[in-house]
């Protein structure tokens, strides 16, 4: 019996190894971050970015006038370990969800205080400011959506939104410390 036994368990040992290797799907909007630094201290988002796959984004997947979880999955994480500026408004260093407020004319992003959510949660209770983007159309479509941020001074850069053939842009200042500025 113990024989048989053995054979059994040699059988199945050499028919898990024949069988062909599962491919594991890919997700269909993997997590991704960008970061800058200034002085030492970063600035970074954390987003799922879904794919176009064929399907109307802007006005379609992304309706117009309600609001957007920017990105796909869990909320947009926006953390800054300094103090910005950003259309006028200071925006005290810590971390955020970001969503925006897709218009055919005019989008707005909204940093909003609730963190560590789903994506689709949204209270606008916590809203702490609306800010427009600047919206630019674009000639060749981007398939993934994509958020960059970028330096355009020594203190001072610019976060893009990029998705089908939209590309939304946001300013914004670092604000100097004590000791950036001695008096």
């Amino acid at each position: 019996m113990k024989t048989v036994s053995f054979i059994l368990l040699g059988l199945l040992i050499t028919s898990a190894a024949w069988q062909p290797a599962r491919s594991q799907q890919p997700l269909l909007s993997p997590r991704d971050s960008t970061e800058i630094s200034f002085n030492g201290k970063k600035i970074s988002v954390n987003y799922g970015r879904p794919s176009m796959r064929g399907r109307t984004i802007m006005g379609g997947l992304v309706p117009f006038n309600k609001w957007w979880r920017t990105g796909a999955n869990e909320a947009t994480a926006f953390v800054t370990q300094s103090d910005i500026v950003i259309a006028g408004k200071k925006i005290p260093k810590g971390s955020y969800t970001l969503y925006t407020m897709p218009s055919e004319k005019q989008w707005k992003v909204i940093i909003n205080k609730q963190t560590g959510q789903w994506g689709t949660v949204y209270n606008p209770d916590l809203d702490m400011v609306r800010l427009p983007l600047k919206r630019k159309m674009l000639k060749n479509p981007v398939e993934k959506f994509l958020i960059t941020l970028e330096k355009t001074g020594s203190n001072s850069g610019v976060m893009k939104l990029t998705w089908e053939k939209t590309e939304l842009t946001l300013n914004f200042q670092v604000m100097k410390t004590a000791k950036q500025n001695p008096k």
